[in-house]
């Protein structure tokens, strides 16, 4: 039996009309490891368990790229173009079609933009909220001194931090149009750019509390806020809240055309986030858009956040401070820790890294995010790959464990995080991981993306703040059924 009908971004249909999700990433896993790792492909295409098999062949496919930069950069290509061959797209009037066909596709529908002012003083001074706290001058940079002797962000993160307290003016971004594509969601930058007197484009889904709520923001901010919505709508007040927004998932057309239009160089930000399968389908819609607009705008810069649960490659000082951390854990922690590796077959509380690995890999894959969620953020790492190759400024920051509400949802990850702490991890607030990212997008943005590294592998982790998870002890997921335990009673509170 057919599934029901989808619009826009959809997965592609077996000879049954059933849309699989697992069959869409066993392929796209495999093609993208095809040419540089033919048994790797192989190994992916014949998993019988994908949901919870998948942890192993996203692995590899860091691995894999480790050999050179053009095998990091074969990879991206590959796994971008078997997304860009495979997933569909429904549109009006042309029926079902090749997710490419929205590069030239025309629009359902013209957008407007509203402009809302905001009328606050732009902020002149870099803060950073935490603990109740906004730090400043010497207690901003004593906080990251302290992440950094603690492992829970690189030293790189602390000096792009340092370089843009110590130039204000950057903050503004003039000259800039930032699109904050999932505007809405938490970890986005809208909020502090607007702070800071930036001119931001919205899109998010034409919700009216959503958009009630961005525009409160608007106004009480001192950036502009740049607002799709129909034309001939685009009124303030109530009346602008109603008419504004557009789905992703069924415009890229029509969100596309507007955000082309737009005046000052672009920069698009991708901060989208749906559950499920649907992450994968608007992580690709904005994929799509991302090669409609740099093809009328070369100019146009992009932003992502990487998820700090994810496999990277890490430098071996990272390394070398998670091996001293499981040399000195505690005496109560080697003797509870022999009987539990015992017992669960090595799994629990493993060492995170061979002792001098150069770079070491870093799996904090999660499997309770399942394999949707690892497609669409490695979707989005690909394409910072191969955009960075090709000469576009991008900004792909590797942002800490928070307790955002898509995370906290999930019982079992809101007691991971809660006793995370005990096993050397952060875990943020959003108020201080959505600021520190986007002092991070400043940064990068007046410096051309940052430093040019030898191989993808070091652009990722250049100014990561990944909570603790590459330096701690133990291996993430050896710790995280743990942190769960011990952080369940304070996660129900």
């Amino acid at each position: 039996m057919s599934e029901p009908a989808q619009a826009g971004v959809v997965f592609p249909a077996d000879a049954d009309g059933r849309r699989s999700t697992a069959a869409l990433g066993r392929m796209v896993v495999a093609d993208a490891l095809r040419p540089v790792d033919p048994a790797g492909a192989l190994a992916a295409e014949q998993e019988t368990n994908w949901r919870a098999g998948y942890l192993v062949h996203f692995r590899r496919l860091v691995e894999a790229g480790l050999t050179s930069r053009d095998a990091a950069v074969s990879i991206a290509g590959a796994g971008l173009d078997s997304l860009h061959a495979r997933m569909r797209v429904v549109l009006p009037g042309d029926g079902e079609t090749g997710v490419d066909r929205l590069r030239t596709a025309p629009a359902g529908r013209a957008l407007a933009g509203a402009e809302v002012s905001g009328t606050a003083e732009p902020e002149r001074q870099f803060s950073l909220p935490y603990s109740g706290q906004r730090l400043r001058d010497a207690d901003l940079l004593h906080r990251l001194d302290t992440w950094v002797e603690q492992g829970v962000i690189e030293p790189s993160c602390a000096e792009a931090v340092r370089t843009v307290a110590a130039n204000p003016d950057w903050l503004r971004l003039d000259g800039h149009t930032v699109t904050v594509l999932g505007a809405g969601a938490e970890m986005g930058p809208l909020t502090a750019l607007l702070r800071w007197g930036a001119r931001v484009a919205a899109v998010d889904l034409p919700r009216h509390q959503l958009w009630e709520r961005l525009l409160d923001i608007a106004r009480r901010g001192a950036g502009t806020l740049l607002v799709p919505t129909s034309q001939g709508a685009e009124g303030e007040g109530g009346t602008l809240a109603r008419s504004a927004g557009a789905d992703l998932i069924v415009e890229v057309p029509a969100v596309a055309d507007w955000l082309a239009g737009l005046p000052g160089t672009p920069v698009l930000g991708n901060y989208v986030y749906a559950d499920g399968a649907t992450n994968v389908r608007v992580s690709m819609a904005v994929d799509a858009l991302t090669t409609r607009v740099q093809g009328v705008r070369p100019d146009a810069a992009l932003a992502f956040l990487a998820t700090p649960t994810d496999v990277f490659a890490v430098p071996g000082e990272a390394v070398d401070q998670s091996v001293r951390a499981y040399a000195g854990r505690s005496a109560t922690a080697k003797l509870l820790g022999r009987p539990l590796r015992t017992l669960s077959a090595g799994r629990l509380l493993r060492r995170a890294y061979v002792p001098g690995a150069d770079p070491g890999i870093s799996d904090s894959l999660v499997a309770q995010q399942g394999p949707n969620y690892a497609l669409a953020k490695r979707l989005q790492r690909w394409r910072a790959v191969v955009a960075r190759d090709g000469g576009t400024t991008v900004s792909m920051n590797v942002a800490p464990p928070t307790r955002t509400r898509s995370v906290v949802k999930n019982r079992a990850l809101a007691a991971a995080y809660a006793g995370a702490h005990r096993f050397g991890v952060e875990v943020f607030e959003p108020a201080t991981a959505n600021v520190l990212m986007a002092a991070l997008l400043v940064h990068d943005l007046h410096t051309g993306g940052g430093p040019v590294h030898a191989h993808p592998w070091q652009d990722e982790a250049y100014a990561a703040a990944h909570g603790g998870l590459w330096r701690a002890a133990y291996a993430p997921r050896s710790a995280l059924g743990l942190a769960a335990v011990l952080g369940y009673g304070a996660a129900r509170t």
